[in-house]
């Protein structure tokens, strides 16, 4: 928001309208607190001079789709991709997207797709997915907020959290219990861990 703030009122007002746009709540609340520390204030509902500039910040990467209906028809392809989704990345994913509503979330360590052979036709088949790292990634208390969000406002079924064997990949199972002690609805959760040479070490409801 420091860089934001200096490019003027129209970028300041298209980030903010990304951030919500995309369900980044977290992000949202975070850029406004920094916007009246400094005495600035937004109107989000304000015409701009450019409308170019929102566009601009809008990320292709970050656009929502859903193509779980293509998969119907692909059923025949043994090795077929099984991803229904984009974007998949934790801070990317809108809770409010039409591929999380009422379904069962994959929670995945980074490195578990690499390391599981069978990945997309044991695990990620006919799941919502996301991916994140509690040892690389930034923010992670906007990950609990997000996933509470998928808990109660998406209403998805269930998440099963898949891990790697390393210490450090455990805090993702933490971050899935921690939304879900915040979250109003209980819903169950397992837990997977994977082995570095591939192999499935340990899965079970908690």
């Amino acid at each position: 928001m420091e860089n934001i703030v200096k490019a003027g009122k129209n970028t300041v007002i298209a980030h903010l309208r990304h951030l919500k746009e995309h369900g980044e709540t977290g992000y949202l609340k975070e850029a406004l607190e920094v916007l009246e520390e400094k005495g600035i204030e937004v109107n989000l509902d304000e015409e701009t001079d450019d409308s170019s500039t929102h566009q601009a910040c809008v990320c292709p990467g970050a656009k929502v789709m859903d193509f779980s209906h293509e998969h119907e028809k692909e059923e025949s392809r043994s090795r077929g991709s099984q991803l229904r989704q984009w974007p998949v990345q934790l801070h990317l994913v809108p809770p409010n997207a039409p591929y999380f509503t009422g379904k069962d979330v994959l929670l995945v360590a980074d490195c578990v797709a690499y390391a599981l052979a069978d990945f997309h036709k044991d695990y990620l088949k006919g799941k919502s997915l996301a991916i994140a790292c509690p040892k690389l990634d930034s923010n992670l208390d906007i990950y609990i907020d997000k996933l509470a969000e998928l808990i109660d406002t998406a209403n998805i079924n269930t998440i099963t959290v898949m891990t790697m064997e390393v210490p450090c990949c455990s805090g993702l199972l933490g971050l899935a219990q921690k939304a879900s002690e915040k979250a109003s609805r209980k819903i169950p959760i397992k837990s997977i861990v994977v082995g570095i040479k591939g192999e499935v070490l340990k899965e079970e409801w908690l």
